[in-house]
């Protein structure tokens, strides 16, 4: 199939209420937030993490839809498997000097692999099958308004072992929450990331569409105790008809504004407090809107 040909930006809004959509490690994984203006942060990997486990789940058994940054995936296997289709002798470090064979690696990456066509990959490892930049690039996700992470007391009425059933010591634990947030990501797919003769990554119409279901389905099938409830509420792309594009990005996501809704006071605490607005009057010319959630 071939590759797209059109770019696309995109404003992607989805919310959570009563679950921490992406804890920090290091601040014993409470809810990421900007600590300047207390507002709420979600990695570009996390959501990155979530359209992978999706694409495992929808494709992940079909051709080309393998999912290359896998939990626990040993990436110089999986490099040695591109080696072994081609009939190569890998080299630790090194690429071969053909240039030719060099190239049909990484293009073997790409074609096996959804996440390297998407979102591209440095694959130079110890067993070196090159690097490719990915068409498809996510911002953080930044909430609307400040969040106020709770810090939940929990405790666990089973033990472990005979010897703390003998103690009758219930163990304690914490749990970090979100009441309610509204958080908005933008991202970016680049037509020429994708169809560059030498280092385009074949990312296709057929991928696109696989990736704006991820965008809508995801948080369906990411559920668990921690995160509570998230949601996607809007999926606002603008599609430009040439592959370099026919407006810069920042002018059309000025036009998506979100605002709290007439009456909505104090907290937010769910969706219908705020108010999407989307400008479509006088668009660029070229430059179409679509909205997909």
């Amino acid at each position: 199939m071939p590759a797209i040909s059109h770019r696309y930006d995109f404003v992607y809004l989805f919310d959570v209420a009563n679950g921490n959509p992406n804890g920090d490690p290091d601040a014993g994984n409470m809810p990421r937030l900007d600590p300047e203006t207390g507002l709420g942060l979600v990695t570009d990997v996390c959501l990155k993490r979530k359209v992978r486990n999706f694409v495992a789940m929808a494709r992940g058994d079909e051709p080309g839809h393998r999912i290359y940054m896998a939990e626990r995936a040993v990436l110089n296997l999986q490099h040695r498997e591109a080696y072994a289709a081609l009939g190569l002798e890998s080299e630790k470090k090194k690429l071969p000097k053909k240039d030719g064979d060099a190239r049909a690696l990484t293009r073997w990456m790409c074609d096996n692999f959804y996440d390297i066509r998407a979102f591209g990959a440095v694959m130079s490892t110890e067993v070196n099958v090159g690097q490719v930049r990915g068409p498809v690039q996510l911002t953080f996700a930044q909430s609307l308004d400040p969040i106020v992470p709770l810090e939940i007391s929990i405790t666990r009425s089973s033990v472990t072992n005979e010897a703390d059933a003998l103690k009758n010591d219930r163990t304690m634990g914490r749990k970090h929450i979100v009441p309610y947030g509204l958080y908005r990501a933008h991202g970016f797919v680049s037509a020429r990331l994708a169809n560059d003769s030498r280092k385009g990554t074949g990312f296709s119409e057929d991928d696109l569409a696989l990736f704006w279901r991820a965008l809508a389905e995801m948080f369906d099938h990411d559920r668990s105790a921690a995160r509570g409830e998230m949601t996607a509420r809007r999926l606002i792309v603008f599609e430009h008809e040439s592959d370099l594009g026919d407006a810069p990005a920042h002018k059309l996501f000025e036009r998506v504004s979100v605002a709290r809704a007439n009456g909505a006071e104090g907290p937010p605490r769910s969706y219908a407090d705020y108010r999407v607005a989307v400008d479509d009057a006088d668009l660029p010319a070229r430059v179409k809107l679509l909205e997909l959630v």
